[in-house]
């Protein structure tokens, strides 16, 4: 079987979990520190403070762009259900956007005619959905033409770029994921960025009960906190992200060489300016079609995945909420029809060829 995700742990991780392991500080601590100063390095942003998972880090970014209850906040219709819930977490509102059907990503003059629609919109969550940027030209100037706060969220995103922009770098803050399937992985963990020094010692106290020295605890914070250990398999990941990284690009040729051109799927789409990163690789298939697709993979033993099969607005809790069918319509049509395929770096150009060859022989 061609999992659709695959892991990799090498030497070096095992290498410094070992050293933790010996060190007897399992919680956070100096190879936390150390993550946070690589990470920033790399994404090329002044600050980054771990977290315990993607979902802590989005909820940190928020409470320190100020949001609370009963702010509005614009988001996309089309992303893990995370995305929204962290907005849910501080007890203010999603406004859902329609996205962009050619990048999967949110519509950025849709989102402007939102922001004209609804007042008062304090901050917009940007997902850069798959690995792909949005334009942080136009979303910049809409910042400063509207004057929200920026929320990047990166969670499948690590290392994209937009020009020489590199995710998490824009956003007033940016999270991060590094569940065990993402680009680059601590099994759980997350990482919020900024360039704000005010926002990194308030995202410093969120993510640790909101302390403010030994026994003083100046905001209300959590227990968001990343483990040495988690940091440590970060630290090895981020040693070869980018290797990693180019083996997706490389697969990702492979599939364009050899899939372009069917009429019952379109394949992703790369604008100029952009380095997708290709957390997946996502296929639109006919909805028609779409079922018998992915059970012809299977048949073949080739993981597929679909994320996702509905907008957040649809799913109960958001019903409970008084969302209602048909508020992004590009976003619902979406869901019926993407379908992921494996592009991990663990394939060998055997597998790539099983994938192609089951694509190609797939009959309508």
């Amino acid at each position: 079987m061609i999992n659709i995700a695959s892991p990799i742990i090498g030497e070096s991780e095992k290498q410094l979990i070992a050293e933790v392991l010996e060190s007897k500080i399992l919680a956070s601590g100096k190879y936390v520190e150390k993550f946070e100063g690589l990470f920033a390095n790399y994404c090329r942003t002044k600050f980054a403070v771990a977290s315990s998972n993607g979902t802590t880090a989005l909820h940190s970014a928020l409470l320190s762009c100020g949001v609370k209850e009963g702010d509005k906040v614009a988001v996309t219709a089309f992303s893990f259900i995370a995305t929204a819930n962290s907005i849910l977490y501080c007890r203010a509102k999603p406004v859902f956007v329609d996205i962009d059907p050619k990048t999967f990503n949110m519509d950025l003059d849709a989102l402007e005619q939102t922001l004209k629609k609804e007042k008062n919109i304090k901050a917009v969550i940007l997902v850069h959905l798959y690995g792909l940027m949005s334009d942080m030209d136009k979303i910049s100037a809409l910042r400063d033409k509207y004057g929200f706060k920026l929320i990047e969220d990166c969670a499948q995103a690590h290392g994209a770029q937009y020009k020489n922009t590199r995710a998490g770098s824009v956003g007033d803050a940016s999270a991060f994921s590094f569940y065990a399937t993402k680009n680059l992985m601590t099994g759980e963990g997350g990482m919020i960025l900024t360039n704000n020094s005010k926002t990194d010692k308030l995202l410093r106290q969120i993510t640790n009960h909101g302390r403010d020295g030994h026994s003083s605890f100046a905001v209300l914070g959590y227990n968001y906190r990343m483990t040495n250990l988690a940091a440590a398999i970060g630290i090895a990941q981020l040693s070869s992200l980018e290797e990693r990284t180019d083996k997706r690009n490389e697969n990702a040729k492979k599939y364009y060489e050899n899939l372009n051109g069917l009429d019952f799927l379109t394949l992703p789409e790369v604008p100029v300016d952009f380095r997708h990163v290709f957390h997946q690789y996502t296929l639109r298939v006919k909805a028609s079609l779409r079922e018998d697709f992915m059970n012809h993979l299977k048949d073949n033993e080739i993981g597929c995945g679909i994320y996702y099969d509905t907008v957040m607005y649809k799913q109960p809790v958001y019903r409970k909420l008084g969302y209602k069918n048909g508020l992004c319509p590009q976003a619902e049509k979406a869901a019926k029809e993407v379908v992921s395929i494996p592009i991990h770096p663990s394939l060998s150009q055997k597998d790539i060829d099983k994938v192609i060859e089951a694509i190609r022989g797939f009959k309508k």
